[in-house]
């Protein structure tokens, strides 16, 4: 149900958060972690806008298989791991031939964050100027 006075919807399937804004109905997910200061920093824009969003904590919570693939049909599996990353350098994975899905799954901290998801568009990294024009 849509309420005016806030300008967002309640009552939607799964919490997922749902806004209204300027006419267009948003569904945002933030990935990251807390100690990311892009990720604070996404947050940030996010809230000062009165945009709802989910925010999922890689180091609580890893990433879903499902979520992995929707991410990955608009951002390949190589641009999404952060090779430049303490957990890339601290498993010493630069010496390794791996598969990279299968990391990405196992251990998402070597995940670049945050990945912000608003249904089939998706960013890496603290981005404004794209999340400013999402419908």
């Amino acid at each position: 149900m849509f309420d005016q006075r806030k300008n967002i919807f309640s009552g939607t399937p799964n919490n997922e958060a749902l806004i209204h804004f300027k006419g267009i109905l948003m569904n945002i997910q933030i990935f990251g972690t807390k100690g990311c200061s892009n990720t604070r920093k996404t947050e940030r824009y996010f809230k000062e806008r009165r945009i709802q969003f989910q925010f999922r904590d890689l180091y609580e919570k890893g990433i879903a298989k499902g979520e992995l693939e929707n991410i990955t049909r608009v951002i390949s599996l190589e641009e999404l791991i952060d090779r430049e990353g303490k957990q890339f350098k601290k498993r010493n994975l630069q010496y390794m031939v791996f598969d990279l899905e299968e990391e990405l799954l196992s251990d998402p901290l070597l995940l670049k964050t945050p990945i912000v998801r608003n249904g089939k568009e998706v960013t890496i990294g603290y981005k404004p100027e794209i999340w400013k024009v999402w419908k």
